[in-house]
């Protein structure tokens, strides 16, 4: 997981956490080069050739063969499995916890944020700028918000969805430009003291909200398993008109079905398909250099066969531009769907959750929070210990 657009890359495939790389592939956490490499050139897993010897080795490489490239793809993954990553990608930050974190101070269980002070349980800002926030996702420069999403420049908002140019508002939805004093409204343009849309003066405002919160105290709401939501609480997950696989928390913080239903979400069952399969996934060209065009448009079956939880579609088709693409690229064509192929790329993140480590380097101390898994594979590093192996 990066913050910024790395500098510099060109030509890279199949890589993750790169700056300065060209004509490169299967990178992790390089410049120029493989894994853990500083300013390198014409390495090969990591092990130095002459240029010469290099570009023998790669000419031998035919990743437009399905099969060849799942070989290097495993080789790949069996080499670097002693790869050392530092515990967490934090930049120019003082006293802070989470993961890709940037000019930020004294925010804690946050990720992928900027320039932000004194908040907790932040999930993207998307510009530098934030303060005093708890429990807010995707924003812009907040203030003072708690359990807020997608509200931008809000100052002193809490419980509103999807609002921006908001100020001292609650349990709004879609109200924007410039908007404040609002409760319980629903997509308003420059409105002020208004409660569920109606408009008030500013004196009947100030003394009906009190009340409404009261009465949210003195009769919350229950859901269907019993959870009681008064004031204070964000709105009750079974009021969505989505099911819970069907939004990115299911991305974010995968559940099966029957732990997503304990928890009080809906799930939606999958669908029944009636594709007519015309490529059965064992008969997809092993070589791109075999794919005729005649392929664009035929219902291709995808290799899990909706037996993922990957909200898998079972098919797909390859359309013109795309085939296109992988011919010149030299790239094999897919073995799955789109979908089962993005949850593949999420796996390679790490989760918006934090662990309690310490340093794998022997001798030291140092303990921290990290998003790696105490049951993962890689070797984890305090910043100290990487910088003095990798830099």
């Amino acid at each position: 997981m990066i913050l910024s657009i790395p500098e510099i890359v060109f030509n890279v495939f199949f890589s993750s956490k790169v700056s300065e790389c060209i004509d490169s592939m299967l990178l992790y956490d390089c410049r120029n080069c493989c894994w853990n490499l500083r300013n390198k050139k014409y390495c090969f897993f990591n092990e130095q050739f002459s240029r010469e010897k290099y570009l023998e080795k790669i000419n031998k490489l035919n990743l437009g063969v399905y099969s060849e490239f799942k070989k290097i793809e495993k080789l790949y993954k069996e080499k670097s499995s002693n790869i050392i990553k530092k515990f967490a990608n934090i930049v120019n930050s003082n006293n802070v916890s989470g993961n890709s974190i940037e000019l930020s101070k004294n925010c804690h269980n946050s990720f992928d944020i900027s320039g932000t002070i004194d908040s907790k349980y932040i999930w993207r800002l998307l510009d530098k700028g934030g303060s005093n926030n708890y429990d807010v996702t995707i924003a812009t420069k907040p203030e003072l918000c708690y359990e807020g999403q997608g509200v931008g420049a809000a100052y002193n908002s809490k419980f509103c969805i999807a609002s921006g140019g908001l100020s001292n508002s609650f349990y709004s939805f879609g109200c924007i430009s410039n908007s404040f004093n609002l409760f319980g409204c629903v997509s308003l343009n420059s409105k002020s003291y208004c409660i569920l849309n109606k408009q008030y003066t500013k004196e009947e405002y100030e003394e009906m909200v009190p009340k409404i919160i009261k009465h949210m105290n003195d009769m919350p709401y229950i859901d269907h398993i019993g959870r009681s939501y008064g004031y204070g609480e964000f709105f009750p997950p079974e009021l969505s008109p989505f099911c819970y696989n069907e939004t990115i928390a299911q991305e974010y913080f995968p559940l099966t079905k029957v732990e997503a239903l304990e928890q009080g979400y809906k799930w939606k069952d999958k669908e029944e398909r009636n594709y007519t399969i015309d490529i059965k996934n064992e008969d997809i060209p092993n070589d791109i250099k075999d794919v005729k065009d005649d392929i664009v448009g035929k219902v291709i079956e995808c290799e899990h066969q909706g037996k993922c939880n990957e909200q898998c579609t079972e098919a797909f088709k390859i359309i013109p531009d795309e085939l296109a693409f992988y011919k010149r690229m030299n790239l094999p064509l897919p073995h799955l769907c789109p979908n089962c192929r993005y949850y593949n790329r999420l796996k390679q993140r790490n989760p918006l959750k934090l662990w309690h480590r310490k340093c794998m380097k022997e001798g030291c101390p140092n303990e921290f929070e990290t998003s790696y898994a105490p049951d993962r594979y890689e070797i984890i590093y305090c910043e100290k210990c990487y910088n003095q192996e990798v830099y």
